[in-house]
């Protein structure tokens, strides 16, 4: 892998003030899609929570996304009481935007809403979808958090938990998020603008930026050409080919991870020699630095390095054609359906070059003699796809997909993506199963190696996806502000960080 490097100098050029946005110290970030909802409980969404969370609502406990480590936010403290038991003490004087306490019954209120199994928020979804949590207030400032099994790391899950004023709605969907953060909600028009102004009521330091806009466009170029021009502030997502200024433009790590998710249940995908043989058509080098940055790495697993239980000893998937249309006619000798159509789904602004690369995958798949049909789509219809009940009807499909771990550990993956019972899983492995239970109710070594076991068996004897790779970020920021993206940019865009020169 080529070493990464951050094309922004310590010192930018300034632009000429006729450029400079206008509305002084309101920060515009430019979108590659409009979310379809605000919810909180949906800020594990990196559309919704670039939005949202840590600018609207809060978490109990935030992760440092560079190491995984956890440091307070509405909570200042905790001890573990028990194998099932965490108490957590909040933090007083902090206030909703709508005028609500914040404290323990508050606290629990929103936990509550986010893991109603009726409501399938993505936090729970992704989460804490094998967990049962039972939160209880001691007293204001005492929140008790039991588990039904052990769960050594709950403080860190509790750093995905954002927490949302009691007077939210009780169904997921809403359009007017509050929460307890540096900024509130003050409207979003569909098609236009979300627009959040600072808090003065807010518990923390006063952020220097008095508040937001959220725009989107489609065109990574358009992106970054607002950016240039001074209309933006922030380009979170600008494609390879757009990152071209070394004075104002960054690359990094993201911590996603992207990939085709075979849907196994459907044939001809049922048959093992199927999946490997879309593996071995990928030419994954002839899309590193065209179509994707010369710095992503090909992926053997669903998390990136840095996370706890990634197996190093897994090797990438050659790219052996010849081998891919072997095991493709030893399938269709064995009466496996090979000429049934697979439909490659893609997401419409995923991530720079989203369409072009999924014309390119499609066109590899074809070429080994699958029979492949393209189709892309918008976010809300993606998503709706993407997690189950799954339609019945849907025939065989490789989903184009990305995940952000930059939480720490496999266990913010594996369930959710693998598991038989997990939310966005299209598989059902007895001993995945249970190496997810034991790893993730174990800690130090024994936890890390587990995880490796795991990924060792879906890598090598289950082949659930056509993998891609650990995808690296670019970002243009206006030189006017002080913003450096990092690893977190993906998921978050903390303006309460954002300082003017």
């Amino acid at each position: 892998m080529n070493k990464m490097k951050n094309i922004v100098g310590a010192t930018l050029l300034a632009l000429p003030l006729s450029l400079v946005f206008a509305e002084g110290k309101i920060v515009t970030v430019v979108l590659s899609e409009e979310p379809d909802v605000i919810d909180p409980c949906e800020a594990s969404r990196s559309n919704i929570g670039r939005v949202v969370k840590q600018n609207i609502a809060e978490t109990l406990i935030e992760i440092d996304p560079t190491d995984g480590s956890i440091t307070p936010r509405l909570a200042t403290e905790w001890e573990q009481v028990d194998e099932l038991t965490w108490n957590f003490t909040l933090r007083e004087g902090v206030m909703f935007h709508d005028g609500a306490e914040f404290n323990a019954e508050t606290a629990v209120t929103a936990i509550n809403r986010a893991l109603n199994p009726t409501q399938d928020c993505e936090i729970r979804l992704k989460f804490f979808g094998n967990i049962n949590v039972m939160p209880k207030a001691i007293d204001a400032t005492t929140l008790e958090i039991k588990t039904d099994t052990p769960q050594p790391i709950l403080p860190t899950l509790m750093g995905t938990m954002v927490i949302a004023s009691p007077n939210t709605q009780a169904e997921k969907g809403t359009m007017n998020p509050v929460g307890t953060g540096p900024y509130q909600f003050v409207k979003w028009d569909a098609g236009q603008e979300i627009v959040l102004e600072r808090f003065d009521g807010y518990w923390g330091d006063q952020p220097e930026a008095e508040g937001a806009r959220f725009i989107w466009r489609t065109e990574s170029a358009v992106r970054s050409a607002m950016v240039k021009t001074g209309e933006a502030d922030i380009a979170p997502n600008i494609a390879l080919q757009d990152a071209t200024d070394e004075n104002t433009d960054f690359s990094y790590f993201n911590s996603e991870t992207s990939r085709l998710r075979i849907d196994m249940t459907q044939a001809p995908l049922d048959d093992l020699r199927i999946r490997k043989a879309m593996n071995y058509a990928i030419d994954r080098d002839a899309l590193i630095g065209s179509l994707f940055s010369e710095d992503v790495v090909p992926m053997t697993q669903i998390v990136v390095p840095s996370i706890n239980g990634h197996n190093t000893d897994l090797t990438p998937w050659p790219y052996d054609p010849a081998k891919a249309k072997e095991l493709i006619a030893a399938a269709k000798a064995d009466g496996v359906p090979v000429d049934n159509e697979i439909v490659v789904l893609g997401r419409i602004g995923m991530y720079p070059n989203a369409t072009e690369v999924a014309e390119a995958m499609a066109a590899m798949l074809a070429e080994v003699g699958l029979n492949v049909k393209l189709s892309m789509i918008e976010v809300a219809e993606w998503i709706d796809i993407f997690t189950k009940p799954y339609a019945e009807d849907r025939g065989p499909v490789l989903q184009a997909s990305q995940h952000d771990n930059n939480n720490g550990d496999a266990v913010f993956s594996v369930f959710f993506k693998y598991a038989c019972e997990g939310p966005q899983s299209t598989m059902c492995d007895e001993e995945v199963d249970k190496g997810i239970t034991a790893a993730s109710a174990a800690v130090g070594d024994e936890r890390r190696e587990i995880w490796q076991q795991v990924f060792k068996r879906l890598h090598e004897e289950i082949v659930p996806d056509v993998q891609m790779f650990h995808m690296v970020g670019f970002s243009r920021v206006n030189p006017r502000i002080n913003f450096t993206p990092s690893i977190s940019t993906n998921s978050e865009v903390q303006i309460g960080q954002v300082t003017f020169k």
